[in-house]
């Protein structure tokens, strides 16, 4: 019997996927449970029309990541922090200041769970900070920690 899987089921295949599966798997199982349908002309045509928006989607969304990249790469963000003598700040640079200096600054909402930072920044000075745009698009800013003293 073939079946078109609704959801992602481990060691057989993801959601949208056309299957050849054993009658009895597909109908007293698989079925039952909403986790595959049964493969008809208009289900097929169905779940093409959905892959084909769900593709466009992510080329929009891959297209949007490129040109925000442009936009941030190379960039510099300066913060001015108290410091606690020498060079040691009082407290660390948080990926929320982060994400604040850019909308500020740069003008972009930036969700603070994208900034990537190696340690804690409790230090003044040049950091490299890397932004996750996509599964595979990063961009790097530099972000200059300076004393407000």
């Amino acid at each position: 019997m073939e079946v078109i899987l609704l959801k992602d089921i481990k060691d057989l295949g993801k959601a949208g996927e056309r299957k050849v599966l054993a009658d009895g798997y597909a109908r007293n199982y698989l079925i039952p449970r909403g986790l595959a349908v049964e493969a008809t002309k208009e289900r097929l045509k169905e779940t093409e029309e959905k892959n084909l928006k769900a593709q466009k989607i992510k080329e929009k969304e891959i297209k949007a990541a490129e040109n925000l990249k442009q936009q941030l790469d190379g960039k510099t963000i300066k913060i001015s922090l108290r410091t606690g003598g020498g060079d040691k700040l009082f407290g660390a640079v948080t990926t929320k200041e982060i994400a604040d200096i850019l909308d500020k600054q740069l003008k972009i909402k930036m969700d603070k769970k994208k900034i990537e930072i190696n340690e804690p920044i409790k230090h003044l000075g040049e950091y490299k900070i890397k932004i996750k745009l996509y599964s595979a698009i990063q961009a790097e800013v530099n972000l200059v920690v300076s004393s407000s003293e």
